[in-house]
């Protein structure tokens, strides 16, 4: 695996989130080592709260023990936990130790969703575990582009207020996580660095560059 703590399972060509076949997942929670945790995504959705709670009840069964949920089609803040509050509920009914992601995007003004900087908030009033941000538009450029190290440095402070774990994603590169590691997130999730050619879709994952990261994070 190539050092990481957490391997997530997504179909990047239906989106950021974009959900995997559950037979793939399946796969996958098998043959991934008992010291590693799994993680998975159910998609990018608009507010349709009975629609994907059913995907997380069912992610929920598959045995991962993260699932993330993205914001993209939500705006506002009280249709948001109204939304979430469902999916929580789909989820810990099932498992109570399964960890719900809430997950926000930096580019939220270019895609009309939420604020980011409020899903701390938000993933303690639903009662989810983990506050993350992550960018919706895959081109090039980095979370860091969109906010900065003070406004990402609040954001991981409330969510620590709220005793949440946090993460940050986004397009980051190797030496990005530099500027992650000093924020003190407690999870930064990669993708296109970890792939060949550093394409997130055509690329494949490999345990070389995985292990070339996690190098790059024990000189941290």
């Amino acid at each position: 695996m190539g050092g990481a703590d957490i391997i997530d399972v997504k179909n990047p060509t239906e989106g950021p989130l974009g959900a995997n076949f559950p037979w793939i997942i399946q796969d996958i929670v098998k043959i991934v080592p008992n010291d590693i945790e799994t993680s998975c995504t159910i998609g990018e959705m608009p507010n349709c709260p009975g629609s994907i709670s059913l995907a997380a009840r069912g992610a929920a069964t598959i045995g991962v023990n993260y699932i993330k949920v993205g914001l993209s089609g939500l705006r506002k803040k009280q249709e948001t936990i109204n939304f979430l509050i469902n999916i929580v509920k789909s989820v810990k009914d099932y498992n109570s130790k399964i960890k719900v992601v809430i997950t926000g995007y930096a580019d939220a003004k270019k895609i009309g969703s939420i604020n980011p900087l409020m899903v701390p908030k938000i993933t303690s009033k639903v009662q989810a575990d983990v506050a993350m941000i992550d960018t919706a538009i895959k081109d090039g450029s980095s979370l860091f582009n969109y906010l900065n190290e003070h406004q990402l440095n609040n954001f991981i402070n409330e969510a620590n207020k709220f005793k949440l774990i946090t993460a940050l994603a986004g397009s980051l590169k190797k030496e990005e996580l530099a500027k992650v590691y000093s924020l003190g997130a407690d999870i930064a999730g990669i993708r296109g660095a970890a792939c060949t050619f550093g394409d997130r879709i055509k690329g494949q994952i490999t345990r070389e560059r995985v292990s070339e990261i996690v190098g790059y994070l024990s000189t941290l």
